[in-house]
């Protein structure tokens, strides 16, 4: 069950290699710096430190709200870390913590932060609204206010695809924290933080990702589950979300959303069957009933679109890496953020999130609020 296709016969392009960066301009930013990591436990932030280590900052903040994965991703890097002499510094907590995040930004003295954590799972999210949009939003509010207040040299705010016309709360709520972080950084002045936004799709490979749930189905004797036979998704490494992160935020001079020229979508079910493939499994299907895997068409999950929009749309602009582009976007205004903020604020001290969607309907496009009466079509069928 080791065995999977190598990155690029799926991902319909060749993957952006660590070559590609080396010596570019900008990347010594993070030498010698204190830099904190909010959900280094997850599979993008423990990248993000792994890739770090190897830029030397002074002090790296491992900022996590699950004992486990920052237990896990603190013993993984700690030799890495010492013979690079970087120090490690492991803090439990929530970036919906106000009073923690702007002790550890003061007493850490951080001069950068990669806001990483976030609920990423669609269904999840969906299922648990308020949950996610307070985790998703409210969380990067206060920890971008607390960087700009605490005197951060820069903040680089990590995306989703799934955030370009959202039809679902995990991808509304990674659009507001997107708007969020555009309002402060609009409001910035010349000697002000440089705040940011990278923005990327599917990581193969990452926690509750089609991958790893593919290679369990598989080893489980099957069947392996597919949403939608024609739905299709834009993928890249965990190295290569790593490496456009970590370049973009050092290229950045404050206010923009970089994306990644991703190629073409790939189709779930082409990938399944890469999966069994790969395995060394046979497929079954109507000419080979005796095959080892099945595959099951199981529908879409609510909050799901058969197909995502492509990062790249012919309007952005290129920057100093030929993979990286800048994309024309003027957010909200301070008002409007204001309002979807204090609407989001009421519904989570209600316990009902009708406010909230309501007002998040009203101002960013694409997201269809799932308790308007008026909304017949479920958000799942939506492509």
């Amino acid at each position: 069950m080791n065995k999977m296709p190598t990155p690029d016969m799926f991902l319909g392009r060749t993957e952006v290699g660590e070559d590609t960066l080396d010596g570019l301009y900008g990347l010594e930013t993070y030498v010698g710096k204190s830099v904190l990591v909010s959900g280094a436990g997850g599979s993008i932030g423990s990248e993000l430190c792994r890739q770090l280590i190897h830029h030397r900052p002074g002090r790296l903040i491992l900022f996590d709200l699950s004992e486990v994965a920052l237990f896990d991703v603190h013993r993984t890097l700690l030799q890495t870390a010492s013979a690079a002499q970087v120090e490690l510094v492991p803090v439990l907590g929530s970036v919906t913590d106000g009073i923690l995040v702007a002790q550890v930004l003061a007493q850490q003295s951080v001069d950068i932060v990669l806001h990483a954590a976030a609920y990423k799972h669609v269904s999840l999210v969906q299922r648990n609204p308020l949950v996610g949009l307070s985790n998703n939003a409210l969380g990067t509010h206060v920890l971008t206010t607390a960087a700009v207040q605490a005197g951060v040299e820069r903040f680089i705010l990590v995306s989703s695809d799934k955030a370009m016309r959202p039809s679902g709360v995990m991808g509304v709520s990674k659009r507001l924290a997107e708007l969020i972080v555009q309002d402060i950084a609009h409001r910035m002045g010349d000697d002000g933080p440089i705040l940011s936004i990278v923005r990327f799709g599917n990581v193969l490979g990452s926690s509750g990702s089609v991958v790893p749930i593919f290679q369990d189905q598989i080893s489980r004797g099957g069947p392996v589950t597919v949403t939608d036979p024609h739905a299709t998704r834009y993928f890249m490494t965990v190295s290569e979300a790593g490496r456009l992160v970590l370049y973009a935020g050092a290229m950045s001079r404050g206010g923009e959303i970089f994306v990644l020229d991703m190629g073409k979508p790939v189709r779930i079910l082409d990938l399944a069957l890469q999966a069994i493939v790969a395995a060394g499994r046979t497929i079954r299907s109507p000419k080979v009933p005796n095959g080892e895997i099945a595959v099951e068409i199981v529908g879409l999950c609510e909050g799901e679109n058969r197909h995502e929009q492509a990062l790249c749309d012919g309007t952005e602009k290129a920057t100093a890496h030929h993979r990286i582009f800048c994309l024309e976007d003027a957010g909200l205004s301070e008002f409007e953020v204001a309002e979807i903020l204090r609407a989001l604020r009421n519904a989570i001290a209600s316990g009902q999130p009708e406010e909230a969607f309501s007002a998040l309907a009203r101002r960013i496009p694409g997201f269809r609020n799932p308790t308007d009466p008026e909304e017949t079509l479920p958000i799942a069928h939506i492509s």
